[in-house]
């Protein structure tokens, strides 16, 4: 529909569409007056330019559907748009007119002027729409509506018009958009006599009034003009310039131009762009000659929306963005790029949108300077002024549709399939045989599948030449400007996908198509309750960064010599190929190990390829913002946890990424500035266990060092590339060298970064939530004189048991004797507490001990199995406070997973059928609606749904292959196993997001730059000590609300109608610990009997007989609770295709988990659990009908300890 509006390339199928869903109830929610509008001005334009011969019909349909929006007959109002379009069709469509149109329905614009007024509508607003385009047709309108409000006595609506008509006409700045240039030659201005009314002038000055009164203290569209135009036009004209520069230099012969990606792409561009144009008018003649055709297999329409020479250069940069993403070294997924590329094109037509329609934004930035974002008014306004904005520029954009993922994919398949059949590049290759050079034209890309964990999946591969330019080239034609920082202040967050980015729509959280979040989003934005989220993200977006030239230089240096340096990768990779051995047709065991080290060769030389992809991007980056301040806008993950957009340099990235960027704002270190400049220093250097004192000393005994390394970083000792950060390390050296050689290093104007880290921040939280003593003495929440450090203990805990083993001739714990390091246990750690697995465990284990180098390739695995056992082991009961919290909100999770909503039990029990015509009987039907997901609210109020789903699949039919691709918009069962698995971890990352939400806002209230990396905190040197009083408060606030009291009682509130199978408990491991964690299930004698006399004493740990109290238990059947004489029947036997062997399951269990020693009981547990999830209501079809209140089975809160939140103020340690 609205691709048939655009440009009025359709409006009649559009109309047919519109009018069908008019008539449909179901489709009021998505019908709102942005689009009743658009199909407004499509009438009135269309009777205006297309079809004036039939215009008495077109504006016959606007006036009807007018009228129909002022009687509210379909819930639907009139907005200023509304107002401004019916005044431009009376404007030139009324009787004194030059093309008249004589309708008894239409208004005059007194009718008009006192409908809008009635409504509260300032008529300001209605010229000031972007529909009015015409300064000449304002002028009008502002004259008729003048002469109106003089004939009604409305005073103030005349003296409103001719303050309007007073602000246009002023005289425009003649240097305005000027540049400077010579006083001989510059600009004069001749004035007129008369100044013509002027459309923008007035823009202008609205818009500055309107968002002036926002609560964020920037202006962030003052240097907005530079983005105005589309990158994809620049990048075209790059490409253009560079090829006309070759043609102008004589190098006409392809043998004498630079094979590189500019060169390449042009051509493409050029080849794509003329290939697209036929192939549209192909789609767009095929398609008009099958006027049976579904809407939803028509192209025509969307390939229209964009010029070909735009889709083209979409294509192109689309995918060779996409090279190396999705664990396929030299290409991509299929699925990912044909999505891509339709997503790209959907969001270009919409930027265009948003230029076309010339949305005003404030010129200058608003006197005063910065200011604190809840400084005057405070938090009482902050949503009342945020839906001002949120108003005035909701108003200027033109309503636009979501794609679906169908569209998206046929789209991208068009255009891909198209550039892989035009994009060629020449190859070069000598013969071997005669020595001669061989030039061979071949496809820059090729189709090809690869079975990727037992899966076959499609992949478009780049070709060899192109993948290795990919690598060496420049790439700046490659990135689009979603991907790069802002010059300017990101827009604020004024909604959903209001915000970040001005001319590229951008969404504020990151979900993978997710309709449930997005929902609860958007209802949560409605209200305000997300205020402060998107006021903590616009603090994060506005702080100004600068690249680090001198260590840019070095950077820079290195890449270009080609060598390998602090994770810088080589441009040859420089390891050798393993050798073969002799024996290596007759030894298996030799023939084995040589092709797994083969492997991990080949596999090391592709990551070696990506690497320097990605650190070239960094490079390029960094190139082009030199000497600029820049900006990095924020969103969120589901979780709350915030995300820079530009992915490829930012502060969350490698130490690479880090080291290159230094604060745009300088401040004087201070004398305590000076002390943890230091203390910074040596963290980077890998000395931050000792305390700061020691750090201290420690940096001042490497004096020589550090000015060695800030003077000759290359040609010296090279200490900073020996520490835990190298390029931090050097960036730091630097500035304090720079610091102490100032001859004031107090007074030392200092722009690097200090960071504050939390200590195993996830511990930190469960033990602040669980008042655990000994779990805040172990992550630094209690006073101590040093720090503790729990990953050291833990790694001389395993260091011990593997002598021991060792000692006992144990081959395996003998390689890994003094190899047990900090490093390689602790993400382990950390991540326990986070529900790891043993599989988790050992994967993350096998990482360090390759990245240490120091054990053969082919006994990595080996290793890694026994030293996750071994850590798991030895971390035993080393955070049982956490482990209580975490079993308590696991079981949560579980329980919301298998439970129904009330209204839908009945639903349930009606007989249904399978596709294949059998019925389908009332355990399955139960099953299928187990569907919620754990949904919750954070302390600043951002709802959180977890999205785990059984998600189903769609084929698709394209081009290039058939695609499958899930419909996040179809209802699916929720995964119960992930559900449960997933919430301990994104609870608490739900609270560590708000905990730095929190102090960014505060940071911001007292003046003090503030950025962050989830648990690490960054600001000026000389800001820290306030920055750590700040993060100790906002922490404490945050405890001291009864976190966990209020999620139980969000639970209760939420699902208090919910109903959770009794067939769903019975199952073994579940309710075990459903009775250890204290759930009891009421029931009266009779019922206890009857369940008894079923499943014998399955149920009895739960169950409390009781008359007095109300019983837990109720029948969805309308039948009553059958008594105990009636309950001896069978259980309804199950169909053939629905009967489960359990027993042989549980043997098949119990053989594989005693097969192999390295599997631990935590893995069979996890697989219990996945089959009982499975398989639990099918195995007690006797029970299918019995429920219990979700409410009544929420497993009472842990008790909690005795420690004491506010401790942490007095511990030096808590953020260091």
């Amino acid at each position: 529909m609205h691709a048939c509006l655009h440009n009025l390339y359709d409006v009649p199928r559009a109309k047919q569409v519109f009018e069908r869903l008019r008539r449909s109830p179901s489709a009021e929610h998505i019908l709102d007056a942005r689009i009743h509008n658009s199909f407004l001005e499509a009438y009135v334009e269309m009777a205006t330019t297309k079809e004036p011969n039939d215009r008495e019909l077109w504006i016959e349909d606007a006036w009807q559907l007018y009228h129909i929006m002022e009687s509210g007959e379909e819930k639907v109002q009139p907005t200023s748009q509304t107002y401004a379009i019916m005044l431009l069709a009376w404007l030139r469509f009324n009787s004194a007119s030059e093309k008249p149109v004589h309708l008894a329905s239409a208004l005059n614009p007194s009718r008009l002027l006192n409908n809008l007024v009635a409504r509260g509508i300032s008529p300001t607003t209605v010229i000031t729409d972007r529909v009015v385009s015409s300064s000449s047709e304002a002028s009008q309108i502002i004259q008729i509506l003048s002469k109106s409000a003089v004939d009604m006595n409305l005073s103030r609506i005349v003296t409103e018009l001719g303050q309007a008509e007073a602000l246009g006409c002023q005289l425009p700045d003649p240097l305005e958009n000027v540049p400077e240039v010579n006083p001989v030659t510059k600009l004069k201005v001749k004035l007129a006599q008369e100044v013509p009314f002027n459309l923008d002038n007035l823009r202008k000055h609205l818009a500055k009034v309107s968002l002036a009164r926002r609560v964020l203290p920037e202006d962030v569209a003052a240097r907005q003009k530079l983005l105005e135009e589309s990158a994809y036009d620049v990048a075209v004209e790059r490409l253009k310039h560079e090829s006309e520069i070759f043609d102008d230099l004589g190098l006409s012969n392809p043998s004498l131009r630079r094979a590189g990606l500019q060169r390449w792409m042009w051509d493409w561009y050029q080849k794509l762009s003329a290939h697209l144009e036929t192939e549209i008018a192909r789609i767009v003649a095929t398609e008009s000659k099958q006027s049976r055709l579904c809407p939803e297999k028509q192209l025509a329409p969307f390939l229209s929306l964009v010029k070909p020479e735009k889709l083209s250069l979409i294509t192109i940069l689309e995918v060779m963005r996409l090279n190396g993403s999705g664990g396929v070294s030299d290409g991509m997924k299929t699925a990912r790029a044909l999505l891509a590329v339709g997503r790209a094109v959907e969001n270009e037509y919409k930027a265009e949108m948003c230029k076309r329609n010339n949305i005003a934004i404030p010129a200058h930035a608003r006197a005063g300077g910065d200011h604190g974002y809840f400084s005057g008014l405070g938090y009482r306004d902050l949503h009342a002024r945020r839906v001002t904005a949120a108003k005035y520029m909701e108003d200027s954009e033109e309503w636009t549709s979501e794609w679906t993922q169908v569209l998206r994919v046929r789209m991208g398949s068009i255009l891909v399939d198209s550039l892989m059949k035009v994009a060629t590049v020449e190859r070069v290759a000598v013969d071997k045989n005669t020595g001669q050079e061989v030039r061979e034209e071949q496809g820059a890309f090729c189709h090809s599948y690869e079975f990727v964990r037992g899966q076959k999946l499609g992949i478009i591969r780049l070709n060899p030449v192109v993948a290795e330019r990919l690598a060496k080239d420049d790439l700046r034609e490659t990135l689009h400007p979603r991907h790069l920082p802002m010059l300017v202040k990101p827009k604020p967050w004024l909604g959903p996908d209001e915000g970040g980015y001005f001319y590229n729509k951008s969404s504020v959280m990151r979900f993978k198509d997710c309709a449930e979040q997005q929902a609860y989003l958007e209802h949560a934005s409605a209200l305000g309750n997300v205020e402060l989220v998107y006021a903590g993200l616009d603090v994060l977006g506005s702080t100004p960064w600068k690249i680090n030239k001198q260590i840019f230089d070095v950077v820079l240096k290195v890449w270009n010599s080609g060598e390998r340096l602090s994770k810088i990768p080589p441009a040859v990779f420089d390891k050798p190929e393993p050798e073969k051995p002799e024996n290596y047709h007759t030894d298996i065991k030799a023939r084995s190990v040589y092709s797994q080290r083969l492997r991990a060769y080949q596999q090391d030389k592709a990551n070696n390829h990506s690497d320097r992809c990605s650190v070239n991007y960094k490079i390029e980056i960094a190139r082009a913002f030199l000497g600029d301040a820049f900006y990095l806008p924020h969103n969120l993950d589901f979780r709350g946890r915030a995300y820079p957009i530009p992915p490829h340099l930012n502060h969350i990235g490698d130490d690479l990424s880090r080291g290159l960027l230094i604060f745009a704002e300088a401040k004087p270190l201070g004398e305590r500035g000076l002390r943890w400049l230091k203390i910074h220093l040596a963290n980077l250097y890998g000395f931050d266990k000792g305390s700061f004192d020691e750090r201290v000393e420690f940096v001042m005994n490497h004096l020589d060092d550090i000015y060695d390394s800030a003077e000759r970083p290359l040609e010296g000792r090279r200490w900073w590339a020996t520490a835990g950060d190298p390029w931090q390390c050097l960036s730091t050296c630097m500035e304090l060298r720079a610091a102490l050689e100032s001859g004031d290093p107090e007074g030392y104007m200092s722009t690097l970064p200090i960071h504050q880290d939390g200590t195993c921040n996830g511990l930190q939280h469960y033990a602040a939530l669980g008042g655990d003593r000994e779990g805040a003495a172990q992550v630094n929440l209690a006073a101590t004189d040093r720090p503790s450090d729990v990953y050291t203990y833990v790694a001389n805990m395993v260091n011990q048991v593997v002598e021991q083993d060792a000692a006992k001739g144990d081959r395996v714990a003998q390689m890994l004797v003094g190899k047990i390091s900090r490093k390689v246990v602790k993400q382990t750690v950390m991540t326990t507490v986070y529900g790891v697995t043993y599989i988790g465990a050992r994967d993350q284990i096998e990482r360090q001990l390759k990245d240490r180098g120091d054990i053969p390739e082919e006994e990595c695995w080996a290793t890694s199995s026994y030293l996750a056992r071994k850590v798991l082991y030895c971390i035993g009961d080393l955070f049982a406070g956490a482990k209580a919290i975490q079993t308590w909100l696991n079981l949560c999770a579980r329980l919301i997973s298998k439970s129904i909503p009330g209204d839908r039990l009945a639903e349930a029990f009606q007989p249904q059928q399978h596709k294949d015509g059998s019925s389908l009987n009332a355990l399955s039907r139960i099953r299928k609606e187990q569907m919620a997901a754990v949904v919750w609210t954070t302390p600043l109020g951002l709802p959180i749904v977890q999205p785990y789903r059984k998600t189903k699949r769609k084929q698709i039919m394209t081009a290039l292959q058939t695609v499958y691709i899930s419909d996040p918009n179809s209802p699916a069962e929720v995964n119960g196993v992930k559900q449960a698995s997933a919430f301990p971890p994104n609870f608490i990352h739900s609270l560590d997001a708000t905990h730095m939400m929190l102090t960014a806002l505060e940071c911001r209230t007292r003046g003090i730059v503030f950025a962050s990396v989830h648990d690490s905190y960054w600001t000026h040197a000389c800001s820290i000590d306030q920055m750590s009083t700040i993060i100790r408060d906002t922490f404490i606030a945050l405890h001291s609300s009864d976190i966990l009291g209020k999620l139980e009682s969000e639970f209760k509130a939420r699902y208090a109608d919910y109903k959770v199978p009794l067939a769903s408990l019975r199952v073994g491991s579940f309710l075990k610990k459903l009775k250890t964690a204290g759930v009891r299930i009421v029931a009266s004698p009779e019922e206890a009997t009857v369940i008894k006399s079923v499943h014998t004493s399955t149920f009895d740990p739960l169950i409390d007989v009781s008359e007095a109290e109300a019983s837990s238990i109720t029948s969805a059947s309308p039948t009553p609770f059958p008594s105990a004489s009636n309950s001896t029947s069978k259980p309804t036997p199950l169909p053939d295709s629905e009967v489960v062997d359990t027993p042989k399951k549980r043997r098949t269990r119990k053989r594989a988990s005693s097969k192999a020693s390295a599997v631990t009981e935590d893995e069979e547990t996890a697989e219990a659990e996945a089959d009982e999830d499975e398989e639990g209501i099918d195995a007690d079809s006797s029970l299918a009908d019995k429920f219990i209140s979700l409410p009544d089975l929420i497993p009472p809160l842990p008790k909690k300890g005795d420690f004491q939140v506010e401790t942490i103020k007095k511990s030096l340690y808590f953020f260091s």
